[in-house]
């Protein structure tokens, strides 16, 4: 009987270690889901936009779509995505800001709509760096431009806010996470995944160097990045800063209860002090 019992906690134990080197192996993609369409922008409701090319500083070309200068004594939103679908599936919550003024940059990941290169952590710090310049390029400094994560994208959002030497007009972040190792050990609490996680995007450590305007929302019903790590974040993050949390909203129907209106009330508030 000992025997038995023995052999059989060294299988499950086999199966655990089984698993937890798949998830560390293919943990990437877990994590990303490009999509590779490319629509027209006219196709999904933003006619205005027009594709450019980001040049990243590792030499690859990523589409993204523009829409500018803003208009006078507006600020250029340029938007990072989450880690699912391509660029056009964006679009509607392009539209509110688009119609408010602002210019936008829409931007996509290198292994995103059949961009270049693979999806991962300094990756997308490069994608970001890389829609930054192309904004200077465009005579938009980054006291004017704001930085807006959705999901994936609020890591990418806060690590640019963190390095930059000039802070950028404002911080804005859909659906944000104190940490990627911190959402995947929720997930599978039973085991060690916090010190697998390859791609950590660890916010929290690097919120209390935003020193620009900040703005969480979250949905209270979140159900892929549960809301408490948004209320993480913003505990790290240091003045000036709001959250806004949405009691019937979810991770995906945020603009569907007001977040554009609630983005733009908060930029209007934000740049009339400016």
């Amino acid at each position: 009987m000992n025997d038995w019992i023995w052999r059989g906690a060294a299988n499950a134990f086999d199966s655990y270690t089984t698993l937890l080197g798949l998830a560390f192996t293919g943990q990437r993609n877990l994590m990303y889901f490009p999509d590779v369409e490319r629509p027209d922008p006219a196709a999904v409701g933003v006619p205005e936009m027009q594709p450019v090319s980001l040049e990243t500083a590792d030499g690859l070309s990523l589409l993204a779509w523009y829409r500018g200068p803003a208009r006078k004594n507006l600020p250029t939103l340029v938007y990072f995505h989450g880690n699912a679908g391509n660029i056009g599936m964006r679009a509607y919550k392009a539209r509110p800001y688009l119609d408010a003024g602002l210019g936008i940059l829409l931007t996509t990941w290198r292994g995103f709509s059949r961009n270049p290169g693979k999806p991962n952590e300094d990756g997308l710090y490069a994608d970001g760096r890389a829609a930054l310049d192309f904004l200077k390029n465009e005579g938009t400094g980054i006291e004017h431009t704001v930085l807006y994560g959705e999901s994936l994208g609020t890591g990418v959002a806060v690590h640019l806010a963190a390095e930059l030497a000039l802070p950028p007009a404002a911080v804005v972040l859909e659906a944000p996470y104190s940490s990627i190792a911190d959402v995947a050990q929720a997930r599978l609490p039973f085991a060690p995944i916090r010190r697998l996680v390859l791609d950590r995007f660890d916010s929290a450590a690097k919120a209390s160097d935003i020193t620009a305007p900040l703005l969480i929302v979250h949905g209270e019903g979140d159900g892929t990045v549960p809301v408490r790590f948004g209320r993480q974040l913003l505990a790290a993050a240091v003045q000036p800063k709001e959250g806004v949390f949405l009691p019937d909203a979810g991770h995906n129907d945020l603009y569907e209860h007001g977040m554009g209106s609630i983005v733009l009330d908060f930029l209007t508030r934000q740049l009339s002090q400016t």
